[in-house]
């Protein structure tokens, strides 16, 4: 047992007034971040998982916040429990493991979990207040599409941004301008929304920030699971613009000039994971979030279609960008592939 690991045990141990050795660890994947998790099981049968942040790499004390504030506000969010966040420690409901992904596995299931989750989605943004939150500026969100040249383009693939780059990062945020503010959660996705009863809880809030109406919208629909065909996606995106006008009424765009913003902040957000995903294999050593590189620029190559003024960037992508993206990770591939005969001839 790792020492951290030993000391979590500890800690969970006396906030319980039980033994050590009568609570048993099942350690539980994680996810990008520092962060680690397992499930403990107590010895009068109950679960609870513990979170593992340690205070010098994550800072908890907005997941605390959220999760308090969210869950007084009547959303499903985990109960914290117990909290320590001089050693980086928290107990939480065990909300189980089956979450919305792995009901993805056909068209009609991913059409009645995308459904329900829309259901949610419309849920927080009438219960949380944005006024709670850091704001989601203009300037970070530039500053993560940055993630894209930077590590997508020069530090993976050897490439500069196109000319029109600059261009393409200004249409996409006076777009995303035009749509009110809400609490966003940031990743909306089908793995972050838990089953528990029949009904979705919500995880890994710690990121949510005051931005843009849609931009959970998107995450959820052009994510990591699911690609839906054009009239699809009007249907999905029209739709939410009807039942939000509900809260919003005039501040909404006509349902065209929504559509092309709600698409402006998907492909804002693929830029950021194109590049997000190169950093994390380049940086941290997590080679897997490679794999999704060719997922999430079909995801951006679809949103772009209804962004006709970004038609240059568009065409780069696809001359440029997507065979040279195709090429190396064809090369890392074989790389990967080669190792263990390396390490057998040592």
């Amino acid at each position: 047992m790792s020492l951290r690991l030993a000391q979590l045990h500890t800690w969970i141990a006396r906030h319980h007034a039980i033994a050590a050795d009568t609570c048993r660890f099942e350690p539980v994947a994680g996810d990008a971040s520092l962060r680690g998790y397992c499930r403990v099981h107590l010895p009068d049968g109950t679960t609870r998982m513990l979170m593992d942040a340690p205070p010098e790499l994550e800072d908890s004390h907005a997941f605390v916040a959220i999760g308090r504030s969210w869950r007084a506000a009547g959303l499903p969010v985990p109960a914290i429990h117990a909290i320590d966040l001089d050693q980086g420690f928290l107990e939480l409901d065990d909300l189980g493991d089956d979450s919305l992904h792995h009901h993805f596995d056909d068209a009609d299931s991913a059409r009645h979990g995308t459904a329900q989750a829309i259901d949610l989605l419309l849920r927080l943004q009438r219960l949380a207040s944005p006024a709670e939150l850091p704001p989601y500026s203009a300037a970070f969100m530039e500053e993560e599409m940055e993630r894209f040249p930077e590590w997508g383009l020069g530090r993976w693939l050897g490439l500069e941004a196109p000319a029109c780059w600059a261009d393409t990062q200004r249409h996409l945020l006076a777009h995303i301008a035009t749509l009110p503010e809400v609490a966003v959660h940031r990743d909306f996705d089908a793995m972050n929304l838990m089953i528990v009863d029949g009904e979705l809880a919500l995880i890994d809030f710690q990121g949510a920030l005051a931005g843009p109406l849609g931009y959970d919208l998107i995450s959820l629909l052009r994510g990591r699971y699911q690609r839906w065909s054009r009239s699809e996606m009007d249907r999905w995106i029209d739709d939410f613009h009807r039942r939000s006008q509900a809260d919003f009424g005039t501040r909404l765009a006509d349902a065209t000039a929504f559509r092309a913003a709600i698409e402006a902040i998907g492909a804002q957000r693929q830029l950021k994971i194109l590049g997000q995903f190169c950093r994390l294999y380049l940086r941290d050593g997590k080679p897997r979030y490679l794999d999704w590189l060719p997922h999430f620029y079909a995801q951006l190559d679809a949103g772009l279609e209804a962004l006709p003024e970004l038609a240059d960037f568009h065409a780069w992508l696809r001359e440029i960008y997507h065979p040279a993206m195709q090429a190396r990770l064809a090369l890392h591939h074989a790389e990967q592939a080669q190792e263990p005969s390396k390490g057998a001839s040592a």
